[in-house]
């Protein structure tokens, strides 16, 4: 018996892996396809990244990008939950590939701040294209309106 209550290998008849026999709690399948769903997309994204880029840098240059703005190795260390030093290495390397650059704080001519250069909007670019195809191939096995549903449906999910 598979960890999500079925029989490894089972499948219904429309191509879905089959509940397990008497499970009365729709949770326990839920959080079971969640986890191979999330499973699978974590194991794409390490086959796109490759050697390119770590996690940890995607996640730096994310948040850089999804500030808009620089931002201080404090700011960037508490939004990411990593210890300073361990954000310094990060910002190190990134800084290294060509994904940022430290510039002077214009509030504060002791500190600097972090931005994302050209370069760094063009690799999350890249990657953001990639991991959308694989986004889109998952979808694809749905029809329009089974997409349609399965995001209606996540978004209640979400909002909880």
């Amino acid at each position: 018996m598979g960890e999500h209550g079925w029989q490894d290998g089972e499948v219904r008849g429309d191509g879905c892996p089959a509940p397990r026999a008497g499970a009365a709690d729709p949770s326990e399948e839920f959080l079971g396809l969640l986890h191979d769903v999330l499973r699978s997309v974590r194991r794409e994204a390490s086959t796109i990244l490759g050697h390119d880029i770590t996690p940890g840098q995607l996640r730096l240059l994310r948040t850089l990008d999804h500030a808009g703005e620089p931002r201080r190795l404090g700011e960037l260390a508490e939004v990411l939950d990593v210890a300073p030093r361990s954000m310094t290495s990060k910002v190190d390397q990134a800084e290294a590939d060509g994904w940022v650059r430290r510039v002077p704080d214009p509030a504060d001519r002791r500190a600097t701040l972090v931005e994302l250069t050209d370069a760094g909007h063009e690799q999350l670019a890249r990657l953001s294209a990639r991991r959308q195809e694989g986004a889109r191939a998952r979808l694809d096995v749905l029809a329009p309106d089974e997409q349609a549903a399965l995001l209606h449906l996540l978004r209640r999910v979400a909002r909880g």
